[in-house]
């Protein structure tokens, strides 16, 4: 026998029942050969036990539903707002599971911080899933920036069309988005990708653009700078996505990749390999907090004006 053969499954239960959770995290959980789903719980018990039927899983709903999810699990995902997420993450890592967050973790420092410190203390590992860091083709490409370095300068341009004029998109639902708009729904994707190559930030200003838009301007610890434009309501045909460094040996783009189930099964990668060997992903708990401070900070700045 191999120890791919005799390694015990990871079982990983799913908080949430939205459109990320069926699109996503529930087909990428389902399918992997490391991990048993162990149930899905959500606020809504007949989405719950719809997910879970077509997952062969459990459904759990109600309060006493989250314990019942928690004592059967070895880590969970979510799948929920943010400020829904983060006492549940407190809440997770209290019962011994690790966690596997979607971003940003909350949407309050505090919220944050109280997600980073129940980690800590319980000992359990823990990943925030932005997109870019664990999609195979992205991943690659900012582990080889940074190691070629020498950058002066970077600009994202990370814009959404979901509250475009005559948008149809299902994520356009979501409250918690429309509220905090662009910085908080994509920010923590580009941020998480100019952080590892440029360094930390250590100066920020931010302005307010048409409707949900944001820029921002950084000071990295490396000397290099970079600018970022993020949105949701761009209209269609000016939405995309580019991340363009500047530097000794020219320019850099970063490359497409192959979309959000593929990016999430290398997170559940990720989680797992920190559970084995103890050792912390770069993109944790900690990080989730920096970027929230570093969100935080910015919506300040631009509501300001």
């Amino acid at each position: 026998m191999t120890t791919a053969d005799t390694t015990p499954l990871l079982r990983i239960g799913l908080l949430g029942t939205g459109p990320w959770a069926r699109n996503t995290q529930a087909p990428a959980l389902a399918a992997h050969p490391g991990v048993e789903l162990s149930g899905v719980w959500g606020r809504r018990a007949e989405a719950a036990h719809a997910l879970a039927a077509v997952h062969g899983t459990r459904a759990h709903t109600g309060e006493e539903g989250i314990d019942a999810l928690l004592e059967a699990s070895d880590a969970v995902a979510f799948a929920l707002p943010p400020d829904v997420q983060a006492p549940l993450a407190v809440r997770a890592a209290e019962a011994g599971c690790h966690l596997l967050m979607d971003k940003p973790v909350a949407t309050t420092v505090a919220g944050a911080r109280a997600v980073a410190e129940a980690a800590e203390k319980a000992s359990v590992a823990s990943v925030v899933f932005c997109t870019l860091r664990f999609a195979p083709e992205t991943s690659a490409w900012i582990a080889e920036q940074a190691a070629v370095g020498g950058w002066f300068t970077a600009r994202a341009q990370w814009l959404g069309s979901l509250y475009a004029a005559g948008s149809a998109s299902e994520y356009a639902d979501s409250p918690w988005r429309r509220e905090k708009g662009g910085l908080w729904d994509v920010g923590p994707h580009a941020l998480s990708v100019l952080i590892p190559v440029l360094g930390d930030v250590e100066h920020l200003t931010a302005a307010a653009g048409p409707a949900d838009t944001t820029h921002l301007i950084l000071r990295h610890t490396s000397g290099a700078s970079s600018t970022l434009t993020l949105g949701l309501s761009a209209p269609p045909g000016a939405a995309g996505v580019e991340i363009e460094l500047r530097g000794e040996r020219g320019t850099a783009s970063v490359p497409g990749w192959a979309g959000a189930e593929t990016a999430f099964r290398g997170a559940v990668d990720a989680l797992a390999e920190a559970v084995r060997t103890g050792v912390p992903h770069a993109c944790d708990a900690r990080f989730g907090l920096h970027l929230t401070e570093l969100l935080a900070a910015a919506e300040e700045q631009a509501q300001a004006g």
